[in-house]
């Protein structure tokens, strides 16, 4: 068999060649951005300065690559990293920074399957596997190390000269893209993406030194609490949304009924104006059940301090998170926790395990569990780009619906039809959760919580699925869903509620609010912020409960 014939380069030539390969077909959507910002007709030499410093770069970042490992495999890296990173820049909208890097850490198999596609798998043949596999033809000269420092320095120099020269020619033009236009530099690709990994595991590092864990002290409630058989015991259920933004809910006006069941009622209580702590499950479900406002909020912080959930276990409730997502990004590590991802506990699974199975065997955690309890059901929900998958098929009402997680080759409409199917579906999961509550009301205060962790995107100004960085992102990926429900004995206000529903609030009110139902607070600590649940004094009078009205 004829053996294909070597080329022959030096190593800078190779590293400009395929640097330039990199950034040419990894930038799409960079250049779209820029040139938006700073059109063609009247900046066309400081458009094609700013691709020019992108790619010198990218070029220093490999250098310093190739300190470290042969040349060749820093180069397959950067080509890998720029067209994985290129597709879902490309494709959905989104941007590739460290909050991203730490989902695609925290995921499942499931949710990696639904991200893989052949529009994927062509792009990274044609733009990573193709050209690293043209590598092993290029024939590299042997010269001696130092002669080989040697070279990458004057190529370290020209292109840092370069830079500099190019930054005080267009001085002007680079210090609006530096102090006001700072989301562009989120699209420019592979750096961003290399920056973010880097970010995310120095914070890794930074965070995996022995530290100490914050605990709060709770006021007694030997007061709010009834004495044993006065007054039923609480029973609240959190259900955690995935994915659901508040535009497509039919209690919020949507020209759709996508919540059908719930809609007949009129004891649903919507929190019409309600914003979300992050956009994705990695930050906003540590976030919501953490003291934390959206301000303060660190995640490499979270897991060294105790959460609502926390609190609520060590004030005697019996806590259960039950997953059907991916983890409970930390929320539940000290409590009980169980996940229905699999049809070992879950026995309501199809093309995938679905919301519903997690409802199995709760009447059987009351019974071995006596007192207050509350019980978190972390939904898959809505999770894209597969929102398909997220219904089974007798819910397919909206037609026609997206079939494939690559959401371009559907039509807007197509997909917006399959994303209100899986709605329909959590509006039947809501109402079997109300049932199950219902059937225990003559034995508990029962509450149901109903709160999504993000919003997403379907295609508005070209943005798909979720996860941009806070501000910046659409108010569709912030702008959530609340619904609360009491049942008649339980001890809150439903008119002073609803009053109140309407107003502007967000996951920041969450865990005060939720310890509140079970009259926990925090010793010396008040809410910052509004508690969602005033209390009805006339029910937690009779109860024997002195605690504040939870303003």
């Amino acid at each position: 068999m004829a053996r294909l014939p070597k080329i022959k380069l030096n190593h800078n030539v190779l590293l400009l060649t395929v640097m330039l390969l990199v950034c040419a077909f990894g930038n799409n959507s960079f250049l779209s951005q820029a040139s938006f910002v700073y059109p063609l007709s009247d900046n066309l030499g400081f458009i094609i300065a700013l691709c020019v410093v992108a790619f010198l770069v990218s070029v220093i970042l490999t250098l310093l690559f190739s300190l470290v490992m042969p040349l060749k495999a820093a180069l397959a890296i950067m080509l890998l990293v720029s067209a994985s990173a290129g597709y879902f820049v490309d494709d959905f909208g989104v941007v590739i920074d460290d909050v991203m890097i730490q989902n695609l850490f925290e995921t499942n198999s499931d949710e990696v399957l639904d991200l893989l596609s052949w529009g994927l798998v062509l792009r990274i043949v044609l733009l990573a596997l193709a050209p690293a596999a043209l590598l092993s033809l290029v024939e590299l000269p042997e010269i001696s190390r130092p002669q080989l420092l040697l070279k990458k320095t004057k190529l370290f120099s020209v292109s840092v000269l370069t830079i500099l020269l190019l930054l005080g020619t267009f001085s002007s033009h680079f210090t609006t893209f530096f102090r006001e236009h700072k989301p562009l530099r989120f699209y420019l690709n592979p750096i961003y993406p290399l920056y973010s990994f880097g970010y995310y595991v120095n914070s890794q590092l930074a965070n995996s030194q022995d530290r100490n864990f914050v605990t709060y002290a709770l006021e007694s409630r030997s007061e709010a609490r009834p004495e044993a058989g006065q007054q039923p015991n609480k029973l609240v259920i959190v259900v955690v949304g995935e994915t659901v933004r508040a535009d497509n809910l039919q209690f919020n006006g949507y020209n759709r009924a996508t919540m059908p069941l719930l809609s007949l009622r009129d004891d649903i209580i919507n929190f019409s104006n309600y914003s979300s702590c992050g956009t994705s499950t990695a930050i906003s479900v540590p976030c919501m059940f953490s003291f934390d406002g959206k301000e303060d909020f660190d995640i490499s912080e979270f897991k060294y301090k105790e959460n609502a959930l926390d609190v609520l276990a060590k004030s005697g409730v019996s806590v259960l998170w039950r997953d059907n997502n991916s983890s409970s990004k930390g929320v539940a590590d000290r409590v009980s926790y169980e996940s229905f991802k699999s049809p070992e506990l879950n026995r309501i699974c199809d093309l995938e395990c679905r919301d519903i199975g997690m409802l199995d065997g709760l009447q059987n955690y009351l019974e071995q569990n006596p007192g207050d309890v509350l019980i978190v059901l972390h939904q898959m929900g809505n999770h894209g780009p597969a929102y398909y998958k997220r219904y089974p098929k007798s819910f397919e009402r909206f037609t026609p619906a997206c079939q494939t997680n690559e959401l371009s080759r559907c039509s807007d409409e197509e997909i917006v039809n399959a994303y209100d199917n899986a709605l329909l579906y959590t509006d039947y999961f809501l109402s079997q959760t109300l049932a199950f509550l219902e059937k225990n009301s003559g034995g508990y205060q029962t509450a149901m919580l109903y709160i999504s962790d993000h919003g997403e995107s379907l295609g508005e100004n070209g943005i798909y699925l979720h996860g941009m960085p806070y501000f910046l992102a659409p108010k569709q990926q912030t702008h959530v869903p609340m619904l609360a429900w009491f049942s008649d004995s339980f001890p809150v206000d439903p008119l002073a509620v609803q009053n109140a529903s309407s107003d502007e609030l967000s996951h920041d009110s969450f865990s005060y609010s939720l310890i509140d139902l079970f009259d926990v607070s925090l010793l010396g600590q008040s809410s910052p912020y509004p508690v969602l649940f005033r209390k009805n004094e006339r029910l937690a009078s009779a109860s024997g409960n002195t605690s504040g009205a939870g303003e």
